[in-house]
């Protein structure tokens, strides 16, 4: 029922004070939005310092070794952080399959990411692996869940899209890489992607049979944790072998990486994975922005038109997030 059924008819006419007029359209979005909404975008904005983190590790540092020390010291952290609900939703078998493919496409996701950055450039690697998640997300709960996404949320993710695609042609360098070094970096980033959204949805279909936030991604990342540590420990000479190193890998693992998805996972409890996937589009902006201000690389005029698409839509999935895809909120354990 609408608040101007049950408010006085005189309530639901009156003019709004001019204080606040002046908060303007910005205002309703804030009003509009809900606490997993911005939970969701909060930890867009730590993802995207991802990139620009990265670019101070060590010279030599294999890509695989970033993946694995940002995911799988969050893993740790994360697991550490709820061990008792953990180890409750692991061996109980709560999470059923949801639990190991979960965690499964979180071991996937940093090691195709940050090479597809490696070998097709950062704007390729970040615009392909973001961009593509919200639509995997999609298709999988439309196939597993039988979900319709609505035309304003096509609309918005498709704005959202060509942002990226402006962003990263944008700042596109494929400098001295050979075709099948880019074919490589394009296939990998889609892989991220698809990872990307598995994760989510599996996520979200852990907090629906009633596990926690906290406890799921605390699952979920401790198991993937298991994989990606021995893969850091193999590749990872170079980055632990300095001081810098160290900071750069503790900085990834514990602030966007443990920070990031405890948002994220709090936020999966009242968003949909796709709705979810499609406001972390804001993450390549932020990443954009951050390079252009610290790590010198700056942005091409189309570059800063494909940001201002991105946050445009970002703010019409705030607005336009209708209620049949938002689920009660799941008891903690």
């Amino acid at each position: 029922m609408s608040q101007s059924s049950t408010a006085p008819p005189e309530i639901g006419r009156k003019r709004p004070p001019a204080a606040t007029r002046t908060a303007g359209w910005f205002g309703s979005v804030a009003a509009g939005a809900n606490v997993g909404t911005w939970s969701v975008l909060a930890a867009a904005v730590l993802w995207g310092t991802t990139g620009t983190a990265a670019t101070f590790a060590p010279r030599g540092s294999s890509p695989l070794a970033i993946g694995a020390a940002a995911m799988g010291i969050g893993g740790i952290a994360m697991f550490l952080g709820s061990r008792r609900a953990a180890l409750r939703l692991i061996t109980t078998g709560v999470g059923g399959r949801a639990l190991w493919l979960g965690a499964g496409f979180i071991v996937v996701y940093p090691l195709a990411f940050y090479t597809s950055m490696s070998d097709a450039g950062v704007a390729i690697g970040v615009t392909l692996s973001i961009g593509s998640a919200p639509i995997a997300a999609a298709l999988i709960e439309r196939f597993r869940h039988g979900r319709h996404r609505s035309r304003g949320w096509a609309a918005t993710v498709a704005v959202a899209v060509v942002g990226a695609t402006l962003l990263g042609t944008g700042q596109a360098d494929f400098g001295h890489r050979s075709a099948l070094q880019q074919l490589t970096g394009v296939i990998l980033a889609l892989v991220a992607g698809c990872a990307y959204a598995g994760y989510s949805v599996a996520a979200s279909e852990i907090n629906s049979r009633g596990a926690g936030s906290r406890a799921t991604v605390g699952a979920l990342f401790g198991l993937a944790s298991l994989v990606l540590i021995p893969v850091l420990l193999i590749t990872g000479s170079t980055l632990i072998a300095s001081t810098r190193g160290i900071l750069v890998a503790g900085y990834l693992g514990l602030i966007p990486m443990t920070l990031g998805y405890v948002l994220f996972g709090h936020g999966l409890r009242t968003a949909t994975a796709s709705h979810a996937t499609a406001l972390s589009l804001l993450e390549p902006a932020v990443a954009a922005v951050l390079a252009d201000l610290i790590a010198d690389q700056h942005l091409s005029r189309l570059g800063w038109l494909g940001i201002g698409l991105a946050v445009a839509s970002v703010l019409l999935q705030t607005r336009s997030f209708d209620s049949g895809t938002r689920r009660p909120r799941a008891p903690t354990p």
